[in-house]
């Protein structure tokens, strides 16, 4: 009997230290598996707010991609204009005036549109105050081309509408007298002479007599012409009654018609923008003036008695209201020293495109 409890003892000492072995074996394992739970959950936060911020910086670069940059336009160094864009500008640009400005306005407008504007350019040609007559009295074009500056009655009558003319320079024209190619006895003549053969001569023997006894056939501008009263400013201070009473006289506002008559005949002489006489040397050939030829050199030294300035106008609404009709003078003023040379007319000197260059950005409020 005493033999059983203390066997029974023996077992119950076991069994107690049994289990205490359990509770100290079990308490190291627990607690690195909670230490490890809290850095778990410290690392999970840490890359999910990094996520975030790459989140929030991708959405940023999507939305400046998507936002619309407004660039400034690029503008020429040497001028301060800002650079023209056909490609940028719509709509539709008016003009009318000189048919000696004509073919030069002809050519920057198909240079324009062949550099990507899509509208239509309207040039007619029906003379400078025929120009200034639709600009400034009836208000329904853009640019007015002259071979002439406006006159104040002009400009009145602008202000009359609202408008006020700016005058932009354009080039330079040698105006020409010419005749037949078939003519073998004129190749020069003074202002003086010209005012006969223009005016009260009948025929050419009446200017000299070593000249043929045979009638003067004359072709010259219309009365609307700004070539028109270009001449009859130089040769007979500016008194148009001689022209127009003068025998055998035929006008005309197309130049090319003035060319035709002239080829027709080796009696006959005419004048008109130097471009008509550069384009026909086949059948008609310009005469020098007090004894200089219209040449480039001549024309730069003012040395040529015949040559004057080529003018676009417009206006500061208009240019602001039509962002196409200040574009296309910006275009005309930047590149028309590329095209006028070979349409027949001389450069404007530097200073005087620079001059409307800053006429242009004061139009526009620059």
């Amino acid at each position: 009997m005493r033999l059983k409890v203390v066997v029974l003892l023996i077992l119950l000492v076991s069994l107690v230290a049994a289990c205490g072995g359990q509770e100290t074996s079990q308490a190291p394992s627990q607690a690195p598996a909670i230490v490890g739970a809290a850095e778990i959950g410290s690392t999970t936060s840490e890359e999910d707010a990094s996520v975030e911020e790459v989140d929030v910086a991708e959405e940023e670069a999507v939305t400046e991609a998507e936002s619309p940059i407004e660039e400034e336009p690029a503008v020429d160094e040497m001028t301060g204009m800002p650079m023209p864009d056909p490609l940028a500008v719509s709509g539709n640009v008016v003009s009318a005036g000189s048919s000696t400005v004509f073919p030069l306005a002809e050519r920057m407008a198909e240079r324009y549109q062949s550099e990507g504007f899509g509208g239509d350019i309207t040039i007619d040609s029906i003379g400078s105050g025929a120009g200034f007559e639709r600009f400034c009295v009836a208000g329904e074009i853009d640019v007015s081309n002259a071979s002439r500056p406006i006159k104040d009655s002009e400009v009145a009558s602008c202000n009359g509408i609202g408008r006020t003319p700016i005058e932009f320079r354009v080039g330079t024209d040698a105006l020409a007298v010419v005749v037949s190619i078939e003519n073998d006895f004129l190749q020069e003549a003074t202002l003086e002479e010209l005012g006969q053969i223009f005016g009260s001569a009948e025929s050419w023997s009446d200017v000299r007599p070593e000249w043929p006894a045979e009638s003067i056939q004359r072709f010259i501008p219309g009365t609307d012409s700004g070539t028109f009263d270009y001449f009859t400013e130089e040769v007979f201070d500016e008194d148009p009654e001689p022209q127009l009473t003068s025998s055998n006289l035929q006008q005309s506002e197309d130049d090319n018609v003035l060319v035709q008559g002239v080829a027709g005949s080796q009696y006959a002489i005419g004048y008109f923008g130097y471009a008509y006489a550069a384009e026909n040397t086949d059948i008609v050939m310009p005469i020098a003036v007090e004894g200089v030829e219209a040449t480039a050199e001549a024309v730069d030294a003012n040395e040529y008695p015949l040559a004057r300035p080529l003018f676009i106008y417009s206006d500061a609404t208009v240019m602001q209201d039509k962002a196409q009709v200040a574009d296309y003078i910006n275009f005309f003023l930047t590149y028309v020293n590329d095209e006028v040379v070979d349409i027949g007319y001389f450069p404007a000197s530097v200073e005087a495109l620079d001059e409307s260059r800053m006429k242009w950005l004061e139009a526009m409020g620059n």
